[in-house]
Parts: C-alpha cells; sequence; structure tokens
C-alpha cells in the first residue's frame, strides 16, 4: 500500500451552484443521528432543508434529510419533523452513535450520504455543499471528514479535548499516515453509499475513527479527503463526561492493530 496524506479543501472550493450540476442523477440522503437535542436538532435541519431540499423550497441538491431519533426523551423527535425531517425511531433507550448511524444508512436512499451532529449550533449550508463536494467532483475520494475550530470558554481553539488527547496521539503512533487528518473524530463526514457498506459502523463514539481507519486500510488514505468547515460551536461536555468517548475511541483503534504486527489496518485486512 502506497500511503499518501489526505487531500485538504476549503468549503468555499464548492460553491453550491458546481456541487449541483456535480450530483447529476445521483441521490444525496443527509443523516443527522440525535439524542435529547431538541434545542438544536431544529437549526440543524433547517440549514440543510431550506436551501436543499426541493419539497423544502431548495433547489433540489438534496434528496431527503432523516433524523434518527436515538432514544430521546426530550422534545428531539417534534423539532426535527418540525423543521422538514423525516424522523426515524432509533432503538428503545438509545442504541450508541454508531449503531444510530447504522441504522440511519439503512433508512436512507442515497447514492451519497452526509452525516451530520445534531448538536451543533451554527450548521450552515456551507457544510453540506463543503462535504459533498469532494465526493461529487473527484472519482477518487471515498470519505471526507469536515475540520474546524472549536472554542472552549474563552479559548478559541481549546475545545476538542478527546481528539488532541486521545485520537490524533493514537494515529500518530499506530497509523501514521492519517496522522494529517486534523479532526478524525468530526461527525460531519460523507462517503458513497458503498464505501459506508463496505466497511460498516463501529459501537458507540468509536464510530468515526473506525470509520477513517477502515477505509484507509481497505481503500488507501489517497482515497480521503478532509474539509475546512470554519468554526464549529456546541456544547463542551465536563470532563467526567468524555471518558466514555475516549475509551470508545481508543478500544476502535487497538482493535484494527490486532492481527496486523502494530502497523495499522483493520482486522484481518
Amino acid at each position: 500500500m502506497i500511503w499518501g496524506m489526505p487531500h485538504t479543501f476549503h468549503h468555499s472550493d464548492f460553491p453550491m451552484g458546481k456541487v449541483l450540476e456535480a450530483k447529476a442523477e445521483r441521490l444525496v440522503s443527509v443523516c443527522i443521528p440525535a439524542r435529547d437535542e431538541g434545542s438544536t436538532v431544529g437549526s440543524v435541519v433547517r440549514a440543510v432543508v431550506q436551501p436543499f431540499l426541493a419539497r423544502g423550497g431548495g433547489n433540489g441538491l438534496v434528496d431527503e434529510v432523516i433524523v434518527l431519533n436515538d432514544g430521546s426523551t426530550d422534545d428531539t423527535a417534534e423539532q426535527a419533523h418540525d423543521a422538514g425531517a423525516r424522523v426515524v425511531p432509533g432503538q428503545p433507550g438509545g442504541g450508541g452513535k454508531g449503531q444510530a448511524m447504522a441504522a440511519a444508512l439503512e433508512a436512507s436512499v442515497g447514492d451519497v450520504v452526509v452525516f451530520l451532529d445534531a448538536d451543533v449550533a451554527n450548521t450552515t449550508p456551507a457544510f453540506v455543499t463543503g462535504l459533498l463536494g469532494p465526493l461529487l467532483l473527484f472519482d477518487h475520494v471515498a470519505l471526507v471528514k469536515g475540520f474546524y475550530t472549536r472554542p472552549l470558554a474563552d479559548d478559541p481553539t481549546g475545545g476538542g479535548r478527546v481528539t488532541e488527547l486521545v485520537a490524533r496521539p493514537v494515529l500518530e503512533l499506530l497509523f501514521p499516515e492519517l496522522s494529517d487528518v486534523r479532526q478524525p473524530l468530526a461527525g460531519e463526514t460523507a462517503a458513497h453509499r458503498w464505501v459506508f457498506e463496505k466497511v460498516g459502523f463501529a459501537d458507540g463514539y468509536g464510530v468515526e475513527l473506525g470509520l477513517l481507519i477502515d477505509v484507509a486500510s481497505h481503500l488507501g488514505p489517497d482515497s480521503l479527503a478532509q474539509v475546512d468547515l470554519g468554526q464549529r460551536i456546541h456544547r463542551n461536555r465536563p470532563l467526567h463526561e468524555l471518558r466514555p468517548q475516549a475509551v470508545d475511541v481508543l478500544r476502535a483503534a487497538l482493535e484494527r492493530t490486532e492481527g496486523s504486527g502494530g502497523s495499522g489496518g483493520a482486522p484481518g485486512s
């Protein structure tokens, strides 16, 4: 395998007209896994429906918007429906992020599938065009990750603690070919449907790192792209709530070193 750096773009490289023309006859689904995100999920959905969904008055770049309601106990489902999404119920009590993404994919029809996080306060249409652009314009790109700055209180770049303290160090040590991926845990990600079906989804919070490593292992790092989406604002969890995420991320990485002599790659690859 010849390792290569992920292709890096800015969302402004992909204006709406250019992306819409490149879409051609392909179907595009936007999927939003959500658990108890009633305060933000509506704005995320509207950032997709209003400019892009034809029945919402948009230009038809997006063919469906799905919110996978992963056991919410608040008004997530109602807010998502009122904003224009199709709401699909997940497992009672919630099944975890990886399981929610798998269920959303199964419920979708798109040839290209975009995943967005439901807890982001400043989702913009550029998130969608930025993630779709490399997939629709470049045949060799299989998976796209968003990256961004993440503020924490008064620190404009202090967010993303699990990313900086666990995910990126693990990649640097065990999968150095992926060490230039700036946001390996980004929930803003997109791929061709066949890519998701080929590699599958790890359980829980390990899903994003698992996708990245598995696609690189099966298709090569040259199939990866990352797009600067600007700034991403969401609630920052207290430190004790980040430990389960860190454990899932570390587990996903270590599982993918088994049987590979510690040099990276998916199990059995």
